[in-house]
């Protein structure tokens, strides 16, 4: 929801999710290519329905150029078969002990925690709004180029960082920086005078406490923490009414969330990437300004 300069002493790409007046209207970023016997869940995971507007806005005519490379990635993200059902107890049955969960790495180098924080946001939104179509790739690509996943993973088991992400003061000093007064009192960015995006997902205070979501289920919504932060951007994401599997909504949420074209064609891009397993190319990554 704005663009920020990428701080030059931190991995951070961006300070983004900050305050706009108004929404810009944004077409398809690219049609979707077929193919003969492709899953449903094509091109990132986002179905293509010729005759989709977005947010009742006619598409135009003349599309933003895109990385080819994202228009035409497949996504084959099939749905797990259903666990076997298990045969029930006895009274005299003692239940075992939980088996600690067992986390494995992701597509393309994710980290164990970071992978699964986002695909349980995934779980999470299909069933509590079910309409917006969430896949965790989308997600995933905006953890990378928001954090690079949080700096590479820097988490304990239960996805608290172990150094707090806090992004530049919103003062106006950057080209196309809004300037935004403290609205928190520091509380979640430790700055009184004015807001700072936090968390792998960087977010603002205000939008932060509007669409807080407690992802790992211990009572608390902090942003330091990847479960909490991934499910919040996806709550984000949604919000309005918005369905991840039409791609021009999904343009739509991605460039609500940062107001630049070139943050879309990356996270697009990364998105496609952790479908596929395919590392994007320079050419797909427009910097970001």
């Amino acid at each position: 929801m704005g663009r920020h300069a990428r701080p030059t002493d931190s991995k951070i790409r961006r300070n983004s999710v900050i305050a706009m007046t108004g929404l810009v209207p944004v077409g398809l970023v690219a049609a979707a290519a077929t193919t003969a016997g492709a899953s449903p869940r094509a091109l990132l995971g986002v179905h293509q329905d010729a005759q989709a507007t977005t947010m009742g806005n006619a598409v135009p005519e003349t599309l933003p150029q895109i990385p080819e490379a994202i228009s035409v990635a497949q996504s084959i993200m099939l749905d797990p078969a259903p666990a076997p059902a298990l045969a029930p107890k006895s009274a005299s049955q003692a239940a075992p002990a939980p088996e600690a969960k067992v986390l494995v790495e992701g597509p393309l180098g994710i980290p164990a925690i970071n992978f699964d924080a986002y695909r349980n946001a995934e779980r999470i939104l299909s069933e509590e709004n079910p309409g917006c179509g969430m896949y965790w790739t989308l997600l995933a690509g905006i953890g990378k180029v928001e954090s690079g996943h949080a700096n590479g993973g820097q988490a304990d088991a239960k996805g608290n960082l172990f150094e707090p992400v806090i992004g530049l003061p919103l003062d106006g000093s950057l080209p196309g920086q809004a300037t935004i007064a403290d609205t928190d009192g520091g509380v979640l960015d430790g700055d009184a005078v004015y807001d700072r995006a936090v968390g792998p997902m960087q977010f603002i205070p205000t939008t932060w406490n509007q669409y807080a979501g407690d992802g790992d289920g211990d009572g608390v919504a902090n942003p330091q923490n990847l479960y909490d932060s991934a499910l919040t951007t996806a709550r984000y994401l949604c919000d309005g009414g918005l369905d991840m599997r039409n791609l021009g909504h999904a343009t739509k949420a991605i460039h609500r969330y940062n107001n630049s074209m070139a943050y879309v064609a990356n996270v697009f891009a990364w998105s496609a990437a952790y479908s596929t397993g395919i590392t994007p190319s320079p050419a797909d990554l427009p910097r970001i300004h």
